[in-house]
């Protein structure tokens, strides 16, 4: 089948801020008596909704986190946003190259990216196709939020792509019968993460998002000739 469909996930795939993410996280959590380093907050929920993650920490605390938590940790990553988050390199280029329809689907909220996408210049360029973990029930790696955006879009699951640049979204791609390209350009992506997401399954690995319009006329031209 043809490609008509990319579907990009936005931290780590279109905004270069898993690494400020995770450190407000680890900040704010930790303010708030639950102490994690960064380093461990991307190990445990890198790709997963914010939902999904205050479950299990508050289980683990065995109490509800407090009100003041949320807004805090809001405060504390638009500012780092505003400060010093930056577009993926390559990915305004990608976009103006791209002759498929295009759309987001992220585990963050829509208020998140609105900050995060808008202080790139992208939310302009994508919107109202952007969708948010908030709008389905089960988050990634549910496939339940990719099956909705390509719904949304009224485009067939085995005609899209998802960029994604988690296990978690590998996971929910892959059982939504999506095919997935892997990328690991992003200031979060250490040594040897290219391999991680080949093993979770990724059909192709990328680091340039500069390369990613010939990986879709390439992977569209392998799926027509069967």
């Amino acid at each position: 089948m043809p490609i008509d469909l990319i579907i990009f996930d936005c931290d780590g795939v279109l905004v270069d801020s898993e690494v400020i993410s995770c450190r407000a996280h680890a900040d704010v959590l930790t303010r708030h008596g639950y102490p994690i380093t960064s380093d461990q907050v991307f190990e445990r929920f890198l790709g997963r909704s914010t939902r999904q993650a205050n479950l299990e920490i508050e289980t683990e605390l065995g109490r509800k986190l407090p009100e003041a938590y949320h807004g805090d940790l809001q405060d504390e990553l638009f500012r780092s946003f505003e400060a010093d988050l930056e577009a993926i390199r390559g990915i305004h280029d990608a976009l103006d190259i791209v002759t498929q329809h295009v759309c987001v689907a992220s585990s963050g909220s829509h208020q998140r990216m609105r900050v995060s996408l808008g202080s790139t210049g992208l939310y302009e360029r994508l919107a109202p196709n952007i969708f948010s973990a908030s709008q389905v029930k089960n988050g990634k790696p549910a496939p339940d939020l990719f099956l909705f955006a390509a719904k949304q879009m009224g485009v067939p699951p085995g005609r899209c792509v998802v960029i994604e640049d988690s296990l978690a979204g590998i996971a929910g791609a892959r059982a939504a019968g999506m095919a997935v390209f892997g990328f690991y350009g992003g200031s979060h992506c250490r040594d040897g993460y290219a391999e991680t997401l080949r093993q979770a399954g990724a059909d192709l690995l990328f680091a340039d998002m500069h390369r990613l319009p010939e990986l879709i006329r390439r992977a569209e031209a392998k799926a027509l000739a069967g």
